[in-house]
């Protein structure tokens, strides 16, 4: 029987699993590693796509710690969170020391969170553009 290909099901029950797990710790942590994960999105092929992105993804991390804007659901900056430690890991579904295809997952992964929050990251610039 041929394996099943992955689909966008796929990667929502993947971005829903791993923001499930996500804890507030998790949240502080992205920000103690911003420059880590923008390190990653700077020199990791795919990723480069992604880097005006990451700095959406980490401002609206970073307000929302803040208390500054709380308008987002948890689910939503839950698989912020996720997607973004995700790609600080080394080992994660294809490990990084593969060259280049090492990345695939990791950009695969933010393409997901993109997807799945893009209204909230609509809202959140709106608010962010009146504030």
């Amino acid at each position: 029987m041929p394996k099943k290909k992955s689909t966008a099901v796929d990667g929502k029950k993947i971005i829903k699993k791993g923001a499930a797990r996500m804890k507030d710790a998790d949240f502080k942590k992205v920000l103690e590693k911003s420059a880590d994960i923008k390190k990653k999105f700077e020199h990791a092929g795919p990723l480069g796509r992604f880097l005006e992105d990451l700095q959406l993804l980490m401002s609206i991390v970073r307000d929302y710690i803040r208390g500054d804007y709380k308008q987002i659901p948890r689910w939503s900056i839950a698989a912020i969170v996720f997607a973004l430690l995700y790609v600080l890991n080394p080992f994660d579904m294809i490990p990084d020391f593969i060259t280049f295809v090492g990345y695939l997952d990791d950009a695969a992964a933010v393409a997901a969170c993109l997807y799945f929050v893009e209204q909230d990251l609509k809202e959140y610039k709106e608010w962010k553009l009146n504030n």
